[in-house]
């Protein structure tokens, strides 16, 4: 086991203050720009134009609703309560939004419902904030489900009384105008959402360094904008000036980030299912429905150009004996040493799969009986020079398609034939020998 020294322990920890300092340092520098940049729009006099800032909260409204569609569908998959947690928030968080667009869209001078338009848009950050917040609390101590819909449902409901609770309790706040629309920050009310999202991009930051993915990544990324946007919010002294707006295009553009996080993740995700389905658990080589499926796109290519295929059964001499010699590890190392051969030694478009057992099947699309032969030699070989303990041998056959219409189940049956003709023929006995072992066990 390697030990590292105090020297070494220490250059790292110092490394990694000065990485969290100038993490920490540009943080700071981005959010104080981003509360001078709101400080200096608010010079800027912009006619309001609410029938803009309710197409932004449709849209997003929209992103939200897909966004925790999506961590449903992920939370599905995964189990991580992380995604259950985030999903419900911006299922609420889209509803919030797409219901006060409507406000918005009857906006008129002298409508005091429009008092509700900003209390809303808070009452919708906060919730968000604090569900972020509780997502990551609670991915600490209770990282998986065991009763993924019963959670789904608990959830929503969950999040619907919060909301409710939420609204009664600060239904004034915030007003439409500013009662301090000189000061620095002409609604402080923004800043509380502020601090519960810095509170969750600190924390995500420790999740990174264990889970990078793209959906952490862009969450991170997201959380950022929210702060951001918040702060944004903070400086604007009435509804629709242009701090306000710009608060709005930073969390539609967060929402855009964390939706795109998501989707490359879901991708990733069914991706790896598929990798999964077609893959031999133990070598990573492709499995038998793979091989079906290869052998049967190979013979229509082959029917259609006439240009004949190559298929190699192989067959790992011994197994039995370096299990009994060596132990059953050993001898899964052994098919795992095949495995690796025919991975490295074969070309691009060649597909090379777990047969079953300690047999192996290798297509050579567009490759007829000399070029096989080559690279059954070939397999040999390295086989032959590999140093590593046991010894390995194969025995190989085949086989080839020349478009005449055969059964994928004759052209199997035909390099079966041909690896057991081998194996008479060589009239193979390998012996092993016995295991050692260490004079101080």
């Amino acid at each position: 086991m390697k030990i590292n020294s105090p020297k070494s322990v220490g250059n790292a920890r110092l490394v990694n203050g000065r990485s969290n300092t100038t993490i920490f340092l540009a943080h700071f520098v981005a959010f104080l720009f981003v509360v001078l940049a709101a400080s200096g729009l608010r010079r800027i006099t912009l006619q309001p134009d609410a029938i803009l800032q309710g197409y932004l909260q449709i849209v997003s409204g929209l992103l939200a609703f897909v966004f925790a569609a999506l961590t449903l569908v992920r939370f599905q998959g995964t189990q991580d309560r992380i995604s259950l947690i985030l999903g419900a928030g911006f299922l609420l968080s889209g509803a919030v939004l797409t219901a006060t667009s409507v406000l918005f869209f009857q906006f008129f001078p002298d409508t005091p419902r429009l008092l509700w338009a900003p209390v809303a848009w808070w009452l919708g950050r906060m919730v968000l904030a604090l569900l972020l917040v509780v997502a990551l609390l609670v991915e600490r101590f209770l990282p998986r489900s065991r009763h993924p819909r019963r959670e789904i449902a608990g959830a929503l409901l969950t999040v619907i009384a919060l909301t409710y609770m939420l609204a009664v309790a600060l239904r004034g706040l915030p007003p439409e105008v500013s009662r301090h629309p000189s000061a620095f920050f002409p609604h402080p009310e923004q800043l509380l959402p502020a601090a519960i999202f810095l509170t969750s991009l600190i924390w995500y930051r420790r999740r990174l360094s264990v889970e990078d993915s793209e959906f952490d990544r862009t969450m991170y990324a997201a959380a950022w904008l929210n702060v951001a946007a918040q702060l944004s919010a903070a400086q604007s002294a009435r509804l629709l000036d242009a701090p306000f707006v710009f608060a709005q295009a930073l969390m539609v553009l967060g929402y855009t980030v964390a939706l795109g996080g998501v989707l490359l993740d879901n991708a990733r995700l069914f991706e790896r299912v598929h990798q999964l389905a077609v893959s031999d658990s133990l070598t990573g080589l492709a499995n038998y429905r793979r091989l079906l499926d290869v052998l049967e796109s190979e013979s229509e290519r082959t029917d259609r150009t006439g240009r004949p295929f190559s298929v190699l059964l192989l067959d790992l001499d011994g197994l039995k004996k370096i299990n009994d010699s060596y132990g059953h590890l050993v001898g899964s190392r052994a098919i795992c040493r095949l495995a690796e051969i025919l991975r490295i030694h074969c070309r691009a478009v060649d597909t090379a799969a777990r047969y079953g057992g300690d047999e192996f099947a290798l297509v050579l699309p567009e490759s007829q009986g000399d070029e096989a032969n080559r690279v059954a030699n070939r397999i040999r070989e390295v086989l032959a020079s590999d140093g590593e303990e046991p010894p390995l041998s194969a025995s190989i056959g085949i086989s080839i398609y020349r478009g005449d219409g055969e059964r994928i189940e004759k052209l199997l049956s035909e390099a079966d034939q041909d690896l057991y003709a081998e194996k008479a023929r060589r009239g193979r006995r390998v012996a092993f020998p016995p295991r050692r072992r260490d004079s101080k066990s």
